[in-house]
């Protein structure tokens, strides 16, 4: 397997709001599912960073409503599913927190990336990091870099990042020689020619070859 999705740590009638509004502010919103099926903001927290990143970060909480608890326990819900401490490291960052964390045995790591293949409009860009997580397991987070006036929702059934196990051993790399470079360039030739010989037209007029699908599930067997 290559990776695992992994998601907010949020229940089924959570969902998410936050939103880059430039010069070092943020605002989240939490919203939970009514009795009617209808998404329903709760509270908000406009966090404001300092400038230049000396200082603390202002947090000005407002209820939507009547308060169903208190300033500190928003600000507690707020803290799972973001890391303060990570926004705005670079401009615009949001840093998310994921539901797993992960350990992995001795001498492998993790890499935390954006979902590869997510190709629906907007998609944020996102700082892939590779962390040691054999000798200890690192919260999960995935940091996107939002512009000014951008945002980001949640919801329980969307992953916000995937993981990938590596192993970390050194690698070593040199020229290929002759005898290898031949044998590279047969294989090549042979594989295109299965290929062009396997090649199939669809109803559309396509062409297409299943013969790499053939040889992988060849080799598996």
């Amino acid at each position: 397997m290559l990776g695992f999705m992994v998601y907010a740590p949020l229940e089924p009638k959570e969902s998410l709001f936050v939103e880059f509004e430039g010069d070092g502010r943020y605002r989240f919103v939490y919203y939970l599912l009514t009795s009617d099926g209808k998404r329903t903001p709760i509270f908000q927290v406009t966090m404001a960073l300092s400038v230049g990143g000396i200082g603390m970060m202002k947090e000005e909480v407002t209820f939507v409503g009547a308060p169903m608890l208190s300033r500190e326990a928003a600000l507690a819900v707020t803290r799972a599913f973001l890391v303060p401490e990570d926004m705005g490291t670079p401009a615009g960052a949001v840093a998310l927190r994921g539901a797993t964390n992960f350990q992995t045995p001795s001498g492998w790591d993790t890499v935390y990336s954006s979902i590869l293949n997510m190709i629906e409009r907007p998609v944020a860009p996102m700082l892939a990091i590779r962390v040691e997580t054999d000798w200890y397991a690192h919260e999960t987070e995935f940091r996107y870099v939002l512009q000014a006036g951008e945002g980001i929702t949640i919801e329980h059934s969307i992953p916000i990042g995937q993981v990938f196990f590596v192993p970390r051993e050194p690698i070593t790399m040199r020229p290929c020689n002759d005898q290898e470079m031949q044998a590279i360039e047969a294989s090549r030739a042979e594989f295109n020619k299965h290929k062009a010989e396997a090649s199939q037209k669809t109803s559309y007029g396509l062409s297409y070859s299943p013969h790499y699908l053939r040889q992988s599930r060849a080799q598996k067997e």
